[in-house]
C-alpha cells in the first residue's frame, strides 16, 4: 500500500474534463463593455478573491489591496469621476501615477492598439468623423460599463515593479475565477488618471496606496453588439522560441 503522502491529491489528478474547464475559463475571458444590472452576491465575490489570492507573488508578499464598490458607493464614485472627466482642465489636473502605456509607441504594438479600437468603433457604427460618439464610448469606462460591481485595485507605493507582475497574475486569476462562475469582467486602466479622486472617495492615503487599475464585474449583456468583439491573438510561433 502506498504511503498517503505519495498519493496524488484530488486537485492534482489531471482529467480531460478538468483541462477543458480551465482552458475554457481562460480562453472565453473577454473585456465586456456592456453589462446587465443583475447583482453579484458578496459571497461569490469573496470566493473569487480567495481563489485569486493563490496567485504567486515574489517571496509571498501578496501586494494586492482590493476595494469592491456596489450600490451607493459605486454610483457616487461614478458621479465624481464623470464630473472630473468633464472638467475642461482635466488633462492638466488628472494624470496617471505611473505610465501604463509607453510614452512613445512603435510597431507592432501601436498597430494592435489601433486595430482593437477601430474594430470596437466599427461595431458601434462610429467612424473618425464622429468624435463625440467616440468620446461618449470612452466615458462609459467611468460607468463601469453599467456593471453592478466596480473594483479598484491598489498597491503600496513602496513596492517595486515586480509587484506589478505579481498583481497581473492576481488579476488574471480573479478574471478566470469569474468566468468559471459564468461572470464577466473588464479590466480598466482608464480609471488611473483619476487616482486622486478615487483615493479620496475610498478614504485612502496616497502614502499607502497607488492605483493599479479598475475593473467591472457582472453578467455580460448578450444583446450588446460591443460584446461580440473578439480580439485577435498572435500564433504561438510568432512570440515563442524553442531551444533544444
Amino acid at each position: 500500500m502506498s504511503h498517503p503522502a505519495s498519493r496524488p491529491r484530488v486537485a492534482d489528478v489531471v482529467t480531460p474534463d478538468g483541462i477543458a474547464a480551465v482552458d475554457h475559463a481562460i480562453t472565453s475571458r473577454r473585456s465586456i463593455r456592456r453589462f446587465l444590472p443583475t447583482p453579484v452576491e458578496r459571497a461569490t465575490i469573496e470566493e473569487m478573491l480567495a481563489v485569486a489570492s493563490r496567485a504567486p507573488s515574489g517571496t509571498n508578499t501578496q501586494p494586492w489591496n482590493v476595494h469592491v464598490l456596489t450600490g451607493t458607493s459605486r454610483q457616487s464614485l461614478v458621479d465624481k469621476v464623470l464630473a472630473a472627466a468633464g472638467d475642461t482642465d482635466a488633462s492638466q489636473r488628472y494624470t496617471e501615477k505611473y505610465d501604463y502605456y509607453p510614452r512613445e509607441w512603435i510597431s507592432p504594438f501601436i498597430d494592435r492598439r489601433r486595430k482593437v479600437g477601430w474594430d470596437l468603433y466599427g461595431l458601434l457604427g462610429l467612424d473618425k468623423a464622429n468624435r463625440l460618439g467616440m468620446q461618449m464610448q470612452q466615458a462609459r469606462n467611468f460607468l463601469f460599463f453599467d456593471a453592478p460591481v466596480g473594483l479598484i485595485f491598489t498597491v503600496h507605493p513602496i513596492m517595486g515593479r515586480g509587484s506589478l507582475l505579481d498583481y497581473g497574475m492576481f488579476l488574471q486569476s480573479f478574471m478566470v475565477a469569474a468566468r468559471a462562475r459564468g461572470l464577466d469582467t473588464c479590466p480598466q486602466a482608464a480609471w488611473n488618471s483619476f487616482h486622486t479622486v478615487i483615493l479620496d472617495h475610498l478614504g485612502l492615503d496616497a502614502a499607502q496606496h497607488t492605483m493599479v487599475c479598475g475593473m467591472a464585474l457582472g453578467h455580460a449583456d448578450p444583446a450588446a453588439i460591443e460584446n461580440t468583439l473578439l480580439t485577435e491573438r498572435e500564433p504561438v510561433s510568432n512570440f515563442t522560441t524553442f531551444l533544444d
